[in-house]
């Protein structure tokens, strides 16, 4: 999505890109010519990304929204906000992810009420916005950051699990909706990043950094992709996985 003097610079919102992949994400897509309304919490990690990415020259392309998403009923009045600020939206991304820790004989109600919050009803109150705004746009790009987590429920992080499983069939029912409108969505299912949950996981596979996540997921947006795994070789672990008897699987310790 080039930017000319006919068609002005496409724009992003990054929804949790104070820090890891989506502060990965909004560094692309600012290096591809977006202009980037950067959400997230902490006001100071944003500042300091947007400072990074304005630095180089004169324009700004690079605007901070500090944000909670458990905050639901701010949602449309922000949302409001950005696209006054910055005129339009082309693609739209939740990049939000709690997973506090469980022990595997820990049942944590305020911790799974973290995950649904953060994970899931966040992601529905950003991505109704989405796709409203869209529809009637008749274009754009929704870009849900999902996991591998949520393709079964394993015997740890239940509520994690949950919440994941919930936004990939969230996300599929608005591709459903809104592909016949001629909107995008894409479904995003890493496996373990390098970022600041990872912290919590004591069995590493495979783990890549925000970058090589973020360069996989600007290569998809573009071919209008529906689903990614990242790095791709989840995609065949999860299908022996999501195939494996229930009797079987249950008896697995993973």
């Amino acid at each position: 999505m080039p930017s000319s003097a006919l068609l002005p610079s496409p724009v992003a919102l990054i929804v949790g890109a104070s820090s890891g992949l989506g502060e990965a994400l909004a560094r692309r897509l600012a290096r591809e010519g977006y202009h980037v309304a950067v959400l997230g919490r902490r006001a100071d990690r944003l500042q300091a990304l947007c400072d990074s990415l304005n630095a180089p020259g004169p324009a700004k392309i690079a605007f901070p929204y500090p944000h909670d998403v458990r905050h639901y009923e701010a949602v449309p009045a922000t949302f409001q906000t950005v696209l006054r600020d910055l005129s339009r939206l082309d693609v739209i991304i939740y990049s939000v992810g709690a997973m506090p820790p469980v022990e595997l004989n820990e049942y944590n109600f305020d911790k799974d009420r973290e995950n649904v919050e953060t994970n899931l009803l966040g992601a529905m109150a950003w991505l109704d916005q989405a796709a409203m705004y869209f529809e009637r746009q008749g274009s754009g790009h929704i870009v849900g950051i999902s996991s591998v987590a949520g393709e079964r429920g394993r015997v740890g992080y239940p509520g994690y699990q949950a919440s994941k499983a919930g936004l990939t069939s969230f996300l599929e029912s608005l591709r459903n909706r809104l592909t016949r409108k001629g909107v995008h969505v894409l479904t995003v299912k890493p496996g373990q990043v390098e970022t600041d949950m990872l912290r919590n996981v004591k069995r590493r596979m495979w783990v890549i950094s925000p970058e090589q996540a973020a360069n996989d997921i600007y290569r998809a947006l573009h071919r209008r992709q529906q689903v990614l795994f990242t790095p791709a070789c989840w995609g065949l672990v999860m299908l022996i996985i999501r195939n494996i008897p229930s009797f079987i699987f249950r008896r697995m310790s993973f």
